[in-house]
Parts: C-alpha cells; sequence; structure tokens
C-alpha cells in the first residue's frame, strides 16, 4: 500500500469521531443562535461545513508531508478510537484501508458523475429556446425584479416542463426555470412574489455556496454530520431569501399564499439548483406570517451537550494516543530453558577467569537466530563456551505496541573460580 492510500485511508477514517465532534458542536451553536436572525445561523452553518472540509484536508496534508509510513503509533490510535483487536495482523488493517479507499472512490465517482450530469441537465435547458406566450411579459417583470434588487447582470428566464417549483442555477449567467404549470395556473401576484424569491438568491450569489455544498457533500458522503449541517444551510438560507423578497413585495402574506400553493405541488428538492420549495415550506410560511420565539428543549439539549463532551473526550484520547511512541519491551532469557555453559577444557586448569559480553537476534519467536562476540573477556574458549550455551536458551521476544518482533539482545556472562 502506498503512502498516498495509507493517509487517505486514515483520514476518512479519523473523519467518523471529527465529522461528529464538529455536529455537536454546530448543534449547540445553532441552539444558541436559534432566535437570532436567519442570517447568523446561516453562518454559523457555513463555516461548521467548511471545517468539515478544512479539518480533513489539514490531516491529509499533515501524513502526506510528513512521510510518516504507516507506523505502530498510528495503529494504536485506530486500537483505541475504533476498538479494533490489537491482536489483528496490521496486514489486515492495511488492507482494511485499501477497501475502504476503493469503496470511497468508487461511491465518490458516482456521486460526481451524477453531479456533472445535473450541471449538463441544467445547461442544455438553460440554452433551450421557449415558445410560451406569456414568456415576454414574465422576462420584463424579472428583469424590473433584478434591477430593484441592485443585480446588474441579466438574468434569464427559461420556461421548462419538468420542473414543478422555479429555480435558479448559475452564478455568472444567472437563470430562472419557471414550470410551465405554473405560469397558466398560479395567480400572477403569486407568481410574482416567487419570482422575487429565486432574485434574491441571486442576489446574495447562493448558488455558487449550493455547488460547494454539493461538492463536500459527494467527498464526505459518508457522514451524516455532513448532510444534517448541509440540510441546515439550505433551510436557513430559503429563510433569508424569503425575508428579502418579501421586503421587496411589500407583503409577506403574499410570498405566503405563493409558497403554499407549492405545497401542493411539491416535489423531490433539485440539489443542483436553488428551489422555490426548498426547506421545511410550512415552517417557512409560518416564519413569514407569525415568527414566534423558539425554546430550548432541554432533553435534547443535555443529551447533546453529553454527546459533544464524549467527542472532546474521543479527541483528547486519539490526539494522544497517536503523538506518544509505540511501547517497546526488550527481549528476556528465559533462564528456566536455560543450561549452565560448561567450563572448556585446561580452562579451569590455567584458571582463566572473565566477562564477556556476547550480542544474540532474538526473532519473533523467542529464538536465537544468530550469535556474536561484543566484547571478549580476553579469552577465546571462553567467550566461545558462552556463546553456545547461552546460544541455546529460550527468550521472551521484544514487543512493539504488543507485537512481537525481531531484534537484537546483548547479554553479559561472567567466568569465575569458586
Amino acid at each position: 500500500m502506498n503512502a498516498l492510500t495509507y493517509a487517505l485511508g486514515m483520514t476518512l477514517m479519523h473523519f467518523l469521531w471529527q465529522g461528529l465532534l464538529l455536529g455537536c458542536a454546530t448543534a449547540v451553536i445553532l441552539t444558541l443562535l436559534r432566535n437570532s436572525r436567519a442570517e447568523y445561523r446561516y453562518l454559523a452553518a457555513c463555516c461548521a461545513l467548511l471545517a468539515c472540509l478544512g479539518w480533513p484536508a489539514f490531516d491529509l496534508w499533515q501524513r502526506i508531508t510528513s512521510g510518516t509510513p504507516p507506523a505502530s503509533a498510528s495503529l494504536q490510535g485506530m486500537h483505541a478510537v475504533y476498538g479494533i483487536a490489537r491482536e489483528q495482523n496490521w496486514f489486515d488493517v492495511r488492507d482494511a484501508l485499501r477497501h475502504v479507499v476503493s469503496l470511497w472512490a468508487l461511491c465518490a465517482a458516482v456521486l460526481a458523475l451524477r453531479l456533472l450530469a445535473g450541471l449538463l441537465w441544467i445547461e442544455r435547458v438553460s440554452r433551450q429556446r421557449n415558445a410560451h406566450p406569456d414568456l415576454q411579459r414574465w422576462k420584463t417583470e424579472l428583469a424590473r425584479l433584478a434591477q430593484r434588487f441592485g443585480i446588474t447582470r441579466a438574468v434569464r428566464l427559461r420556461v421548462t416542463d419538468t420542473l414543478a417549483s422555479p429555480v435558479t442555477a448559475g452564478w455568472w449567467r444567472p437563470v430562472v426555470l419557471v414550470p410551465a404549470a405554473l405560469l397558466t395556473g398560479m395567480p400572477p401576484d403569486l407568481l410574482h412574489a416567487l419570482l422575487a424569491h429565486e432574485v434574491a438568491h441571486i442576489k446574495r450569489h447562493d448558488y455558487l455556496v449550493n455547488l460547494l455544498q454539493n461538492v463536500i457533500e459527494t467527498l464526505l458522503f459518508y457522514h451524516p454530520a455532513v448532510w444534517w449541517i448541509s440540510r441546515r444551510i439550505r433551510v436557513e438560507r430559503e429563510l433569508i431569501a424569503d425575508r428579502l423578497a418579501a421586503e421587496q413585495v411589500g407583503e409577506p402574506r403574499r410570498l405566503a399564499l405563493a409558497l403554499s400553493e407549492l405545497e401542493k405541488l411539491r416535489f423531490a428538492d433539485q440539489q443542483l439548483a436553488l428551489a422555490a420549495s426548498g426547506g421545511d415550506l410550512v415552517q417557512r410560511i409560518q416564519h413569514l406570517l407569525r415568527p414566534a420565539p423558539q425554546s430550548l428543549n432541554w432533553k435534547a439539549a443535555c443529551a447533546m451537550l453529553a454527546v459533544a463532551a464524549a467527542c472532546v473526550s474521543i479527541y483528547a484520547q486519539a490526539t494522544v494516543v497517536e503523538k506518544r511512541p509505540p511501547a517497546i519491551t526488550a527481549a528476556r532469557v528465559d533462564f528456566r530453558t536455560c543450561a549452565k555453559p560448561a567450563w572448556p577444557e585446561g580452562a579451569i586448569t590455567a584458571e582463566r577467569t572473565g566477562m564477556v559480553q556476547l550480542a544474540f537476534q532474538i526473532d519473533a519467536e523467542g529464538h536465537v537466530s544468530n550469535a556474536k562476540v561484543d566484547r571478549s573477556s580476553g579469552h577465546t574458549d571462553l567467550d566461545e563456551a558462552a556463546r553456545i550455551g547461552i546460544g541455546k536458551c529460550q527468550f521472551k521476544p521484544a514487543t512493539r505496541a504488543g507485537k512481537p518482533f525481531a531484534t537484537w539482545q546483548k547479554m553479559q556472562y561472567v567466568w569465575t573460580l569458586e
């Protein structure tokens, strides 16, 4: 597995708890701002969604630039955070990361193709020429609305039979797509209010934010917190556009009636364009006609704070564990398996003594695979006898992060006459 696949896999895994932490923090902030202006909640949710992209992107950049190989420290962090059994072989974890990255790439590619297909559909519809008898009248009305909102760019108007609600697309060359049924079936004053809502989206450049939302949803599709935050952005964005449209129309009740008519024609929301039917229509109607302060749900707030505290604890644990070096224990000889080295012939008679330092290579099974004299006792026969005798011992292998590994171990043996 190459370094990029490893770094990407670890980033995707770590975003599971990172996204949960960001989602809980966002929920707390939005709860505190529940009675503030929709613009403040919208800004908070947008910052949270950008953090959902920025945090893993920064983690991925750090992992790639640090050049850290798939190390035991990172595996320890996965053990601690995700509960992976320590007995699991590293190769199994490595294969799991490869499968995670492959599945993520496949799903992200499918969603990206869906996003591209939607953009191409919008481009094709916006280029079509329409022959609706009332089209020119509403083009003129749309131009007047754009001028009242201070929009200097030309705003195109297209009529289509494949939608049930007006939608706005494009930023540099904005276009408003209107269902043909609305031009003929909705009262002109209500349709005028819906068009004002769409022009408010153009004024705020909401299409760019919506497009960025789709990109983030495509990359981080597997995390529910991303979808929840993104939905809150759309809800607050619709409330802001409603307020701006009501100010231009001068009658919030008219926009509320228009939204009520749309409720009868409601369909699955477009993800690539900004529709007047976006968000909760009932909530939007109530917000226009009778805005009321929202009371705090203490049970939900306490549960939210508890989850946020748990996420902070997980974050602290993951940070400490991943930065902590892997625990290493040295190899140890099992003296129960050893026999005392035999004195070489003639060494006792010659009264040769001394201390020899030996180096043994211990494999992962605890067996001696190689041995050498590191520092001689001054007598070759004593050195060799100690090397052969101790080399027959069984060792407890060295461990790193709980896993045995081959290493060199030094030992001393003293030859002395009693």
